[in-house]
């Protein structure tokens, strides 16, 4: 039954197919519980510039858009993938609340449906995260690894029509647009380990809104929450961004979560390590102990060259 008591709780979204998807996914599950919704689709920097992302983008190209609206009262929630969330907080908002994570794995799309080690020889493949790149040479050196740009489809269409030999996509963001029957291999977590918060919705609202923060509790998943906050700890205490090739997975088994972290060379040559593992409530924690750990390694180094 709908609450006839307020207004609509207005969602701040961007406009991408995939950003419309998660939006209404939300809206959805907010009217289940007896919310009236409504988007508010807007355009943010990362989607009118479609140039390769370096540190002269700026962080948050993709999020302060939608923020922003949260903080002048044009929005009550705002819906973001959460790796594209900026770790640093806002002072007017909160992380109100984390979806439950989806598939978490990379897929490599391709005509042909190669797997990685079948890529022929000194092929093209199409990314602009610094951390697949990273993480794909360091497995084939021999790769051409070229920056591409666009939403899901636009990046499909620029493989199909020959422009790359293949691009690595996430499987969460291909399932949610019903894309599961691309031709595509999933690359396993040994091979390419995701972005902090990967696969999961990041929801924020303001802190002075106790109605909205209110509303979307019930949204918020205790495990997935747990494990991006392991990972989102790591990032932030390793001040890398969006731009270092910076890779993190926390998973929780009962009420223990395990984080496993790596830090690479921009050209794959170097490949550092950390796992830690602990109980659920120290998730902050053991992102912390994680991080020391890479910084103990040389990770600091690693993540200058890459700015």
């Amino acid at each position: 039954m709908l609450m006839n008591d307020s207004a609509p709780i207005r969602l701040a979204t961007r406009k991408s197919p995939l950003a419309l998807w998660q939006a209404n996914w939300v809206a959805d599950r907010l009217r289940e519980l007896g919310h009236a919704c409504e988007l508010v689709p807007l355009v943010s920097q990362g989607d009118n510039d479609l140039r390769p992302i370096t540190a002269a983008s700026g962080v948050g190209v993709f999020t302060k858009r939608i923020q922003q609206a949260l903080i002048d009262g044009e929005a009550d929630v705002a819906v973001h993938s959460l790796k594209d969330l900026p770790t640093a907080e806002t002072a007017e908002l909160h992380l109100a609340a984390v979806s439950q994570r989806e598939v978490v794995e990379d897929r490599l799309v391709s005509v042909a449906g190669w797997t990685l080690d079948e890529l022929p020889e000194a092929a093209i493949v199409g990314t602009s995260s610094r951390r697949r790149a990273a993480q794909l040479l360091h497995r084939r050196a021999d790769l051409q690894v070229r920056p591409i740009r666009g939403n899901l489809q636009t990046r499909l269409d620029q493989v199909a029509r020959g422009d790359f030999d293949a691009t690595i996509l996430a499987a969460a963001g291909l399932e949610r647009l019903g894309l599961s029957g691309v031709t595509a291999t999933t690359l396993g977590l040994d091979v390419m380990l995701p972005a902090p918060g990967q696969a999961a919705l990041g929801i924020e609202t303001r802190r002075d809104d106790p109605r909205a923060t209110a509303a979307v509790a019930g949204l918020d998943h205790a495990a997935t929450r747990a494990a991006v906050t392991a990972e989102r700890t790591l990032l932030r205490e390793l001040s890398g961004g969006c731009l270092a090739p910076i890779a993190a997975l926390g998973t929780v088994q009962g009420s223990e979560l395990k984080l496993v972290a790596i830090v690479l060379a921009t050209d794959g040559s170097v490949r550092l390590q950390a796992e830690v593992t602990g109980g659920v409530a120290e998730a902050e924690r053991l992102g912390r102990d994680a991080a020391e750990q890479l910084l103990a390694a040389g990770a600091e180094e690693l993540i200058a060259q890459a700015r």
